[in-house]
């Protein structure tokens, strides 16, 4: 993806500086969203963007833009990428002071980038075909505020780096009570008898806008019983069916867990009524 906005400005994204005062390079002290766009469709616009404001909210950024004014350059950005499957990344940090000084700058503009990042196209489900994901499960080292999707995400790479070294797409995340948090870039969910269980979203989970539409979906529009609770690793362990979830990989279903089967190991036929549910109706967001 050529195309980049930087501060009010388009341009091709060799142009684009950022000075190494800036405090997102620095710190890490800046907040960014992911929202998906299927040619020039967007899913759950008005979602991430309200997680996005309530987190500059949270880090004390002050960015005074309107929706519209988010709405206008993702679909800008969009255009001038192609208007393919994207990945529409926004991307706010405090931004560049005199000095490094870890007190927040009084003057500070903050800088607003945003990039289009090329995702999979949407694929009708098919659990015949579709391959499923292996985990593999990992105590979380992380932050105690999770909830903030913060670009300070050194922890989330170091534990899905793990999880690449042990030839898993993602890793699964407990905490010292094991008991099942999330992924290190998606939510989770188990299930047990036809039920679908989430962790509850509290401090040590992101609340996913994937997860939020999905939970929606299967409540308006499926008989499939959900649950929010507490979720233990030795349930995950013994679950029929494991799910993650994010704005890229939709709703994927992993058929390994520390190189045992989930379950009778294939792809799952509660997963193949949830995702073709998803897959419908995820336009109406």
């Amino acid at each position: 993806m050529n195309t980049v906005y930087l501060n009010g400005e388009f341009m091709p994204v060799e142009q684009a500086k950022i000075s190494p005062l800036d405090r997102g390079f620095l710190f890490g002290d800046g907040i960014y969203e992911v929202i998906p766009s299927y040619f020039g469709k967007m899913v759950g616009f008005d979602a991430h963007i309200d997680r996005m404001q309530s987190g500059l909210a949270a880090i004390e950024i002050n960015v005074p833009w309107q929706r519209q004014q988010w709405r206008e350059l993702c679909q800008q950005l969009a255009e001038k990428n192609g208007d393919q499957a994207l990945g529409l990344y926004l991307h706010v940090s405090r931004g560049a002071d005199t000095t490094r000084f870890h007190g927040f700058p009084k003057k500070a503009q903050p800088t607003v980038f945003a990039m289009a990042l090329t995702i999979p196209q949407p694929q009708k489900p098919d659990r015949n075909t579709r391959q499923g994901y292996a985990l593999k499960s990992i105590e979380d080292l992380r932050w105690q505020r999770c909830h903030i999707k913060s670009t300070a995400l050194l922890g989330n790479v170091l534990h899905f780096q793990e999880g690449q070294n042990a030839h898993c797409q993602e890793v699964l995340l407990y905490n010292n009570k094991h008991e099942i948090t999330e992924a290190s870039a998606s939510n989770i969910y188990i299930i047990k008898k036809g039920v679908v269980i989430t962790p509850p979203l509290d401090n040590q989970i992101l609340a996913g806008v994937t997860r939020k539409l999905f939970l929606d979906i299967l409540r308006k529009h499926s008989a499939i019983a959900v649950e929010e609770r507490i979720v233990t690793l030795a349930e995950a362990k013994n679950a029929d069916e494991i799910w993650i979830s994010s704005s890229s990989k939709e709703i994927a279903p992993i058929t390994l867990l520390d190189g045992k089967p989930v379950g009778d190991g294939k792809v799952g036929e509660v997963w193949q009524q949830a995702a073709t549910l998803y897959y419908q109706h995820k336009f109406d967001y």
